[in-house]
């Protein structure tokens, strides 16, 4: 994805804006931006993650959410959603999404309204060298882990205890 791409940008009440640079969005409250995340389940319910590719512009090397990326003009949640599972991990773009949950997430690195489904897949993957540098699946115990969690982005812990929180998450 092209960091000069420009996003749909709106107000705290959801009114847009209008667009920004994808550098603007980040760490600016004032620039809220929609995206779509997916989790990625395995049929024995591990989650897939992906650890950021060096060359990203927001948190290199830390594990984030498998599939994520800001909702296009004229594109709506679930299209961005198949669209980022696509072009991130080579999943086709006709595999069953489950909405899960809707998410107003808020801290230094990103302000962002995203909205979150599931789905079950266990690969392969193909996955964008330029975007990610590795992917595996983490267990239950893992995503608690102390260890593991000062490796992952702000926005993917948010999302981690959000899934706990909802029991989404197979123990």
């Amino acid at each position: 994805m092209s960091r000069k791409e420009h996003f749909e940008v709106y107000d705290e009440k959801g009114k847009k804006i209008g667009l920004a640079l994808r550098c603007e969005c980040h760490g600016n409250p004032k620039l809220l931006h929609h995206t779509a995340h997916v989790v990625i389940f395995h049929p024995d319910g591990r989650i897939l993650l992906q650890k950021r590719s060096k060359n990203k512009d927001i948190q290199p090397g830390k594990w984030d959410t498998a599939v994520g990326g800001h909702v296009m003009p004229g594109e709506d949640s679930e299209a961005a959603a198949r669209r980022e599972m696509n072009e991130e991990l080579g999943l086709p773009l006709v595999l069953p999404l489950t909405y899960l949950f809707e998410s107003k997430i808020r801290n230094e690195i990103e302000s962002e309204d995203v909205k979150v489904y599931g789905c079950i897949a266990s690969g392969p993957f193909e996955f964008q060298k330029s975007e990610i540098d590795k992917v595996r699946f983490f267990t239950s115990a893992e995503l608690k882990d102390t260890k593991w969690r000062r490796k992952f982005t702000p926005n993917l812990l948010e999302e981690i205890d959000e899934l706990f929180k909802r029991d989404l998450i197979y123990k």
